[in-house]
Parts: structure tokens; sequence; C-alpha cells
């Protein structure tokens, strides 16, 4: 099993660090936004319902399929299709989301992904043979949801959003063993995306709801180590899903559309990781995953409740400000880049009225004259 630190994570470090020092600037993203310069399409039954999508170090762009119960791979340069891994729960309609699977998904080293399934557990595969090579259990009652990966401290930490009360597993990526759980009996809503930080070196996880206030979210800040719930920061008529680190140590967050069904607005809220300041209101969102790309500097937030319809939010990550609200497609509630390509892909529900995706598809978009 590889056990070395992740490159994305060593080139998200670097490049946050930098930004902190006194003379060093990153270079600014283009001010053209990106277009869409491929549709993706997937074999197999119809793409009607999948989730998180990623992209790791060698260029793998992995999706979370629930309508085929797999991961399906493309190689984010070419755009071809690789295969897929089968072997998850996929998705029924009589028993629901809160049962369904894949969710989650994380790269871990160079050709394993990590992927959260709807029976309580986090499946590896490996992306050179495109088999499960592992499931190890959460022992909750439903699904496991998102994931995250910490490099410094050999773990994916994965979240039971469905239980009640919502809870945290810590595993090893060494042994593949649980080495610690956290309850989270104040997040009354679920809990959505964590992130590890490797700046502060702490795991940050969005909290829709605190305390059965719709209006009242939270980022939990947590210790790897200790398995431990340090603070809380709040965010304010949000209910986050999505969370992405940027530079200068802030955080994305990516105010969901069940904010937007609670009568919040569609927004995206950047916040300072060490204080919790909230550092700038950017009006896209209804947003499930959200995603920074650090070389070209920009968040992406997949907006599928977005006034107007679904839609690609570009947000300048090093000043906040908006860039484009992109239109999309029905479900287009995943979002995932690559840093060596610029390429950003985000699925888009099975809809006959959508020419290109009746199908279902993946829509790709890339900065301009790239």
């Amino acid at each position: 099993m590889p056990k070395s630190t992740s490159v994305i994570s060593l080139l998200a470090a670097t490049l946050a660090s930098l930004s902190l020092l006194p003379g060093i600037a990153l270079a600014g993203p283009s001010a053209d936004p990106p277009e869409r310069v491929a549709t993706l399409h997937v074999p197999g039954q119809p793409l009607a319902v999948f989730d998180i999508g990623f992209v790791n170090a060698e260029g793998i762009y992995a999706l979370a399929d629930r309508s085929n119960a797999s991961l399906d791979f493309f190689d984010a340069a070419s755009d071809k299709y690789l295969g897929r891994a089968g072997g998850f729960t996929g998705f029924s309609k009589a028993t629901g989301t809160k049962l369904t699977g894949p969710n989650g998904v994380v790269a871990v080293g160079t050709h394993e992904f990590w992927a959260s399934d709807g029976d309580s557990s986090v499946k590896v595969v490996d992306a050179r043979t495109m088999k499960v090579i592992a499931s190890i259990a959460t022992h909750g009652q439903k699904r496991t949801d998102e994931i995250a990966y910490d490099p410094r401290d050999h773990l994916v930490i994965a979240v039971n959003n469905a239980d009640s009360p919502p809870f945290v597993t810590f595993i090893s990526t060494r042994t593949r063993k649980i080495i610690g759980r956290l309850e989270l009996p104040h997040a009354t809503d679920g809990a959505e995306q964590p992130l590890y930080d490797p700046i502060t070196k702490l795991v940050y996880l969005s909290i829709p709801v605190v305390d059965n206030v719709d209006a009242n979210g939270a980022v939990a800040v947590i210790s790897p180590s200790s398995h431990k719930l340090i603070k809380m920061l709040p965010v304010q008529k949000c209910m986050p899903a999505g969370l992405a680190l940027g530079p200068h140590d802030n955080l994305l967050l990516g105010c969901s559309d069940d904010g937007v069904d609670a009568g919040f607005p569609a927004h995206s809220v950047v916040m300072n990781a060490r204080s919790g300041k909230i550092l700038a209101d950017v009006p896209v969102g209804g947003s499930d995953e959200v995603w920074s790309d650090m070389r070209h500097g920009r968040y992406y937030a997949a907006a599928v409740a977005n006034k107007g319809g679904p839609a690609l939010g570009v947000i300048d990550s090093l000043d906040n400000h908006m860039i484009a609200t992109i239109p999309t497609g029905p479900r287009a509630h995943s979002v995932a880049a690559d840093e060596k390509t610029g390429k950003i892909f985000v699925p888009i529900q099975a809809d006959t009225s959508v020419a290109d995706c009746a199908q279902g598809c993946i829509a790709v978009f890339a900065p301009k004259g790239q």
C-alpha cells in the first residue's frame, strides 16, 4: 500500500504557505471564464444518480456513479473512459439515498481511490486493476457519506451523515483499521464534507445545522491525532455542504441546496480556517461539492440550486470575487478539476430535454485557449 504523502496535498500546502510570506504572491487566474470543451458519456445504465467526483495527482478523474453501482474512471488529459470498479450498493428508490452508494471519493497515494458506500463502509479501489481490494465497516446503520485524506497522519476521515447522531470515523491507511470515532450530537441535520488542512494540521467539517436551528451552521474543527472536536466556527444562513481549501488558509463553504430550500440565498462563503472570520459572501450557491484549483487560482462551485438554474460558479480564490456563472444541467451538484490541465468535470443527470445528455453525461470545461 502506498505510504507516501499525496502530491496534491503537498502542492496545496506549499502554495498556501507561500501565500502567507511577505513579498510572495500567487499567480492570478485569467480574467476569462472557462469554456465547455467536451462532453463525456458514461456507458451502462443512464447516469440518473451520482455523487462526488475527484481528480488524483496522476490525472485520473473518478466519479461516484450510483446508477451503475460503481466508480467510473476517466483520463483527465485525453477525456478517455478508462473503465469502472463495481461492487457498490447503488441506488434503489425503495431504500432511498440514506442507504445508497458510492458517495464520497478521495485519492490516497498514487493508485488508490477510497469511496464510501451505502452499507456503512469505506471501500478501497486500486485504479490500476479497477477492483475493490478492501472494505472497512464504519458500524453505522446507514450510509457512509463524504470522506477526506490526511497524509500526515495516514488517515481517511469518513462521515456517517445519516446516522443519529452523525459520526466521524478515523481509518488508518496503513492498516485499514479504525483507530477512532467522534460523535457529533450538536449536528442535528447531518454532517457533510471534511477536509484536511496541511497548514494547521487539522480537519475541518461542514455542519449544516447546529442544535436544530436552520440558520445556524458551522465548520467543525477536529484534531485528527486525538479524534476530538476542538471547536465550531459558526456560519449563518448557509447550511454548508461542500468545503474546499484555498490560498491564505481560507475555506470555501458551498451553501447547500437545502439552504436554498430553507429560504436562504443561493450563495457561497469564504472563511479563514484559523480565525473563523467570514471574508467574503459570493453570489453563487445551492452547492453540494466545491473544489479549489490552487494552480489556476480558482474555486469552483457545483451550484445546483443557483438562482436561474444549475450552474458552475467560477470564483477567483486570491481575492474571492466572482469570475463567471456558467449554466450546466439537471442535478449538476458535483465538480472536480485537474490542476495539470485546468479541466473541470461536472456530471449532469440523464434528461431527454438536454440534447447531448439524454443518457446523462459529464460536461468538461477548460480555460480558454487550452
